[in-house]
């Protein structure tokens, strides 16, 4: 897909599902290449920080049912990058949506790992990325960052390093204690559950890590 940017050219209509780094970062591009820019999404402060960090070019709207099948209606673009930790990603595109979208549109479902974001995306590779539903492309390529392996492996370290070295030289017990980011991230220990998401998928008892860690 050509977005605009030249003399004569309509600008492209990209709707973004998701306000978080995918999200933002989505938007950042798109905007930058001329497109007509909205992020949606349901948390007051990821929309507050989109619109102070991006500016006017990009449109934040709180989302709502009606809201994103309005706008894939209209959209050359959907991007969805909604993200649950731990838990399957909510079906926030229907396929009576799809199919009411325009010949052409382009689905981008980076939420594909855990599951996608719209009812008719199903798993593809780099070497077979897109397939069609109603006159739609999916891309919903599982590991996209897999396509720049370098470059998503140095990302991927120094946003994991200081939690690597606080484990180590802490112990887990006292890094998980000083940091509730690192806390939040404990998912079980010694059998009990402790993530909220994954409790409710497996249909099991929730233990707050905060009770297991006895702070």
């Amino acid at each position: 897909m050509l977005l605009a940017g030249a003399p004569g050219v309509a600008t492209a209509t990209v709707v973004i599902l998701g306000g978080g780094v995918a999200g933002t970062n989505a938007a950042k591009i798109a905007s930058g290449m001329g497109a007509d820019v909205t992020v949606l999404d349901r948390n007051p402060e990821a929309l507050r920080r989109i619109a102070t960090q991006l500016g006017s070019p990009v449109r934040t709207l709180f989302s709502t049912r009606d809201v994103v099948e309005l706008l894939c209606r209209r959209a050359d673009l959907v991007i969805a990058t909604v993200l649950v930790p731990g838990a399957t990603t909510p079906k926030l595109i229907s396929a009576q949506t799809v199919k009411a979208m325009k010949p052409g549109t382009v689905i981008v479902d980076v939420a594909i790992d855990q599951g996608g974001s719209a009812e008719t995306s199903r798993p593809t590779t780099h070497s077979h990325p897109t397939f069609v539903v109603d006159d739609v492309v999916h891309y919903c390529v599982t590991n996209m960052p897999g396509a720049v392996p370098r470059t998503s492996t140095f990302a991927l370290t120094n946003a994991t390093t200081s939690f690597i070295l606080a484990l180590a030289d802490k112990g887990w017990r006292r890094a998980l204690h000083d940091d509730p980011h690192l806390r939040n991230g404990l998912n079980v220990h010694n059998g009990q559950v402790t993530c909220h998401a994954v409790a409710d998928a497996l249909k099991l008892p929730y233990t707050p890590a905060d009770r297991v860690l006895q702070m």
